[in-house]
């Protein structure tokens, strides 16, 4: 129970913030002539609190079909300005792309991402500029994805020998956690060279710290937006946050201590230079950064250890939450499932596994790439924290505003797309659809953001995604599961696609089916 010198205290706090708030209206009034976006009635401290549900892309869509497509929003003591429609993404994406360059963070983010160490949620700096080119031309460039392509391929391969097996002995598997394993193989083979699917102890630290972490990262925390609560634990985030955060920290000191062993190691043998076929993972290229004194900017120690968390939590999740949004919506639109894979059966000819290089040739597994993420996009808001006044179509946008670009209402929009809830893919394939890419350029689909800020991951996804998808409709049928564990009638019985809250929108439930072979012997290209 609060306490009454509690209350005092919450009662003094407010009636202060009130008067500060009049006099701050009232210091400002050479600006009256410009509107503010409309707003629904708030209540005193909390805001429109109230009016948010778990999904909270859902919420701001349906108060922008009610109040307009800006509408401007308080929650506890921090305004957040929704955008739904492209001209309004294009307007603070694009045209006032410097003033929403920077990204707001939570108490969580910050104590488990070293405070200002990382790169995901920095501010756009120096540092932060520093990073994106290391990204875009090292980390994820065109080079480092193409020395790991055997490791993409081979866990592509694994995934598939694992569902052939369970095909022979007629048993259901979890898509959902074998989509994850998949995409944390991938991405922990390519930074630190484990499988993060592993039977080790490095590897099972670092599954269950990255689905900690997302899980935490997407919660709802009062003290993030009641000012007075800022330094009170009323949740416990501050003490979930600080243990993530240990863990995770001792667990990358031990990586990291072991591969600088290593590298002294090599550097004694007389092996400073390396092999020039060995492939570096992120990790090391990273720590070659952190070694070149005279370089722009000087990665630290914590430096490393919250990129490695950025790309960990990044590439967790949204590769495999798109895989698994697409076979459901394939299952649920066998027309759609049958064109693909007979696109699929011809350029393969059925005598190997699709793989990336085919992907010129699927203009079909493109369109149904697009199409669902136009329906499910992994991250259903792109969230900018504005650091200047600005004005966008003669509304007042106040400095600080937290800015959210719904892409998940855009994509369902009927004044954008026509049968918006249909899932069909060829709409990316005629006319003006046809023009449409996922790289940030058609704000009426923006599944990696756009600009400055637009996900470095993408070229990753876009070679991940059809090859897998490509290869899971190419070797399999599916006998999916309900809720109930009753076998669903393909094309009658469809599977549900309600979502389920948190940083990124994956479905309410998992996805379990039992694989039947199309094809036998699973067909394999050579590595």
């Amino acid at each position: 129970m609060i306490s009454e010198s509690l209350l005092l205290v919450f009662l003094i706090v407010f009636i202060s913030a009130s008067l500060l708030k009049l006099l701050f209206v009232r210091e400002n009034k050479p600006k009256a002539h410009l509107k503010n976006p409309p707003s629904p009635p708030a209540i005193p401290i909390i805001g429109h609190l109230h009016l948010l549900k778990p999904l909270i892309h859902h919420s701001f869509r349906d108060l922008s079909l009610r109040y307009g497509p800006l509408l401007s929003l308080r929650i506890g003591s921090v305004k957040f300005i929704v955008a739904s429609t492209p001209s309004l993404a294009q307007e603070f994406l694009k045209t006032n792309e410097l003033t929403y360059s920077s990204r707001k963070m939570n108490m969580a983010i910050n104590m488990v991402t070293y405070h200002n160490a990382t790169f995901a949620f920095a501010p756009y700096d120096t540092y932060w500029k520093f990073m994106k080119k290391l990204s875009t031309t090292e980390l994820l460039g065109n080079k480092t994805l193409g020395h790991f392509l055997p490791i993409r391929t081979r866990e592509v391969h694994d995934i598939i020998q694992f569902l052939f097996h369970k095909s022979k002995a007629q048993e259901s598997v979890n898509l959902t956690e074998a989509l994850l394993s998949l995409s944390n193989n991938v991405i922990s083979q390519m930074m630190l060279s484990i499988k993060s699917s592993g039977t080790d102890s490095q590897a099972e630290q670092a599954r269950t710290l990255v689905r900690e972490v997302t899980q935490i990262f997407g919660e709802f925390n009062v003290s993030d937006f009641l000012g007075f609560c800022k330094n009170l634990d009323l949740q416990g985030f501050r003490k979930r946050a600080l243990d993530i955060h240990k863990r995770y920290d001792a667990l990358l000191e031990k990586i990291i201590s072991d591969r600088e062993e290593l590298r002294r190691k090599s550097k004694v043998d007389g092996c400073e230079d390396g092999d020039d076929e060995k492939v570096k993972d992120f990790l090391d290229i990273l720590l070659d950064v952190a070694e070149q004194k005279e370089c722009e900017v000087q990665l630290t120690r914590n430096h490393v250890k919250s990129l490695i968390l950025d790309y960990f939590t990044a590439a967790t999740d949204t590769t495999a939450i798109s895989v698994e949004w697409t076979i459901a919506e394939l299952f649920n639109n066998p027309k759609v499932l049958k064109k693909a894979q007979e696109e699929v059966d011809r350029v393969t000819g059925n005598t190997q596994l699709v793989c990336e290089a085919d992907i010129p040739n699927l203009p079909y597994i493109h369109a149904i790439i697009k199409e669902t993420m136009r329906l499910h996009p992994p991250i259903p808001m792109i969230m900018r924290k504005g650091i200047e006044d600005c004005v966008v179509n003669g509304n007042m946008i106040p400095k600080g505003s937290i800015v959210c670009v719904n892409i998940w209402a855009m994509g369902r929009d009927p004044n954008i797309w026509k049968n918006p809830l249909e899932f069909k893919p060829e709409r990316f394939l005629e006319g003006e659809g046809s023009a449409i890419d996922t790289k940030g350029h058609h704000f009426e689909l923006l599944p990696f953001g756009s600009g400055r800020r637009g996900c470095p991951g993408m070229p990753l996804a876009m070679r991940e995604l059809p090859t897998i998808i490509g290869a899971l409709i190419q070797c399999f049928e599916w006998k999916m599961l309900g809720s109930q564990g009753e076998i669903l009638d393909h094309g009658r019985s469809l599977i549900s696609m309600d979502e389920r809250p948190g940083l990124t929108a994956p479905r309410a439930n998992d996805l379990i089916g039992i694989p039947v072979a199309r094809l036998n012997p699973t067909p394999f290209r050579q590595m």
